[in-house]
């Protein structure tokens, strides 16, 4: 065991500061095992949001020195043994207390999402649904998001624009994406991309792709897909010419 410093935001909505903490850590250790130690020892008010210990909830997503990481996934000796370690809220929402925050914004940009809408002339005889493996393995990589947001958290346009009024982020982007590319799914979402969920205002900083805890590609394989249907479907003047004579609205 040995002492370490730490820095943690403490307060609520109407303000707070960071405060300095100085408790011991053992060979193993994660930042999460930190703060509850300090919550047993020393800050027994203080709030952390948490669940599985595993990284497969994402509910501890903070800031550790700056770097969105999830707690519970970033161990101690990553750091200096001198190194003074701040733990901050993420910063693109609402501060509810201390290292919470208020992420309810995220589940109404989910709501506005047209869900899976399978084409049912594709049941075989025996009322089930076939699928191309390489279709399976395209769409599988989106379902392994555990919303941690951390990738909301780095979007430039809802952390330093708060264009939370015109962008949905890119979480819902890649849900998007593997709703869109799902083989049996007959909902048409590209008019809703492009006007409401706000596509053109990523511009592919890949920001979003580095934080993600799963290692989802959301850019290469998500968002920029998408934005290219959207492109083929209002920019492209052959195409579009093409369904204006045909009388087609894909």
């Amino acid at each position: 065991m040995e002492l370490r410093n730490f820095r943690i935001y403490r307060g609520d909505s109407d303000g707070g500061e960071m405060m300095d903490y100085q408790t011991e850590v053992g060979k193993g250790m994660v930042v999460l095992d930190v703060i509850h130690r300090i919550q047993a020892e020393k800050a027994n008010d203080m709030a952390v949001r948490w669940n599985c210990k595993a990284g497969k909830c994402g509910s501890c997503s903070v800031e550790i020195n700056g770097k969105p990481k999830l707690a519970c996934m970033t161990r101690m000796n990553e750091y200096d043994d001198d190194e003074t370690i701040s733990i901050r809220p993420i910063r693109s929402f609402p501060i509810m207390r201390d290292l919470v925050a208020d992420v309810s914004w995220n589940y109404e940009q989910n709501k506005r999402i047209a869900p899976f809408k399978p084409d049912i002339t594709k049941k075989d005889s025996n009322g089930d649904y076939h699928m191309m493996q390489k279709d399976v393995d395209r769409i599988q990589e989106f379902r392994k998001c555990i919303e941690c947001y951390l990738c909301q958290n780095v979007c430039h346009v809802l952390r330093d624009h708060d264009k939370k009024d015109i962008f949905v982020g890119p979480r819902f982007m890649i849900r998007v994406a593997g709703l869109d590319m799902h083989p049996l799914d007959t909902e048409d979402r590209i008019p809703d991309v492009k006007d409401e969920y706000g596509s053109g205002m990523c511009n592919i900083t890949r920001c979003c792709t580095d934080v993600c805890p799963e290692h989802i590609q959301i850019t290469d394989n998500g968002i920029i897909p998408i934005k290219e249907r959207v492109v083929d479907r209002y920019y492209d003047p052959i195409k579009w010419l093409t369904r204006k004579l045909m009388g087609k609205s894909k």
